[in-house]
Parts: structure tokens; sequence; C-alpha cells
């Protein structure tokens, strides 16, 4: 039996800022946008090569915005991947290297706290 995690959600205030950020400064996928309604609207975005998605939206969660603490991306090159995601404006801090690999950390604009990790081999 396998169970694939394929989709977290990630609260947010504003669906669009969040579309522009994630897709625009992040570089994920737009995958999905659809309104439902008034009080329902659902946005998948996918990170390039990941299997895994996040959502946002509005009404897909009661968590408040802001409140997703510890996301992680693994990439290859941590120095390439910081260089990329500062060039697309993303404020991220310095590569910092230690015994579990090296990391770079960023938000979104709701204070949504990511991680990028470059494993140790």
């Amino acid at each position: 039996m396998e169970f694939k995690l394929e989709l977290v959600l990630v609260p947010v205030s504003d669906v669009d800022n969040a579309i522009a950020f994630y897709r625009d400064q992040a570089g994920f996928n737009l995958d999905h946008d659809h309104t439902v309604s008034d009080e329902l609207r659902f946005v998948q975005l996918t990170p390039p090569g990941s299997p895994c998605s996040i959502a946002v939206g509005k009404g897909i969660t009661e968590a408040p915005p802001g409140t997703a603490p510890g996301l992680q991306l693994v990439v290859a090159d941590i120095d390439a991947a910081r260089a990329e995601l500062a060039g697309r404006g993303v404020a991220v801090t310095e590569v910092t290297r230690g015994p579990g690999g090296a990391f770079v950390y960023f938000a979104d604009p709701d204070g949504n706290r990511w991680s990028l990790q470059q494993i140790s081999r």
C-alpha cells in the first residue's frame, strides 16, 4: 500500500497576491484556479519538478493565514536555487551549511515559512 502526499494547504489572506508570489516570484506552476462560489475558490500550484502541490484559496481551510511554519523543498544545488529565487525578488536568507545539508529560508507575503534544503550525501 502506497500513501502519496500530493497536496498541502497553505493558508493565505489574499488569493491573488498568493498566486502572484508563488507563480511569478517563487516560480511555481499555476495548475488550477477555480471559483466555485463567492465563498469558495481553489487554486493549485506546483513547484517545478515536484510530485506534491500546494493549494491556496478562499474557503479551503480554517487555519489563519501565515500559519504554515515548515514547508520544505529539496534542491540539487542550493546556491543556484537561492540565486534564482533572489533574482525573482524573493527575500531569501544566506545559505547555511551543517551536518543535515545546506539550507536557505524564505516566507510568502502572509508569513508561511519555507526552507530549501540541499541534502548532504
